[in-house]
């Protein structure tokens, strides 16, 4: 894959920025959040839920620009409520597992006052090495 713009196939083209990036050998996954197919915020304010939904996005940019999952080298998790993200542990971790395996690269979760998208609880961006 050349360098560039990355976009699942059935999403509508983001406006100003790109889902994924290549660059050499990087790809860059930019903050997914609970979007479906409409960019509806899903899950309503089930954590886990959102949690899900956002890690399926990473995923399907990973599988757009043809990256197996255990390529991610770095992982920032932006959160509304860490108290949520908590209680949700193990939701959570069935939900990495089912869609990245059992890899688990660099990751840091940051608390934020607000995601942009509205009702998101959970924002995911990521980065990796293509082979």
């Amino acid at each position: 894959m050349a360098d560039g713009p990355v976009q699942p196939p059935g999403w509508d083209p983001p406006r100003g920025y790109s889902n994924g990036y290549r660059l050499g050998n990087v790809l860059f996954v930019a903050g997914q959040v609970a979007w479906d197919e409409r960019c509806r915020i899903v899950g309503g304010r089930d954590f886990a839920a959102q949690f899900r939904q956002a890690l399926a996005n990473v995923r399907a940019v990973l599988d757009a620009a043809g990256v197996p999952p255990e390529r991610v080298g770095r992982v920032t998790v932006y959160v509304t409520d860490k108290d949520a993200y908590i209680a949700s542990a193990k939701e959570v971790g069935r939900a990495w597992r089912d869609l990245l395996g059992r890899h688990y690269p660099a990751m840091s979760l940051v608390q934020v006052a607000a995601l942009l998208e509205e009702g998101a609880m959970v924002e995911i961006e990521a980065t990796a090495v293509v082979e």
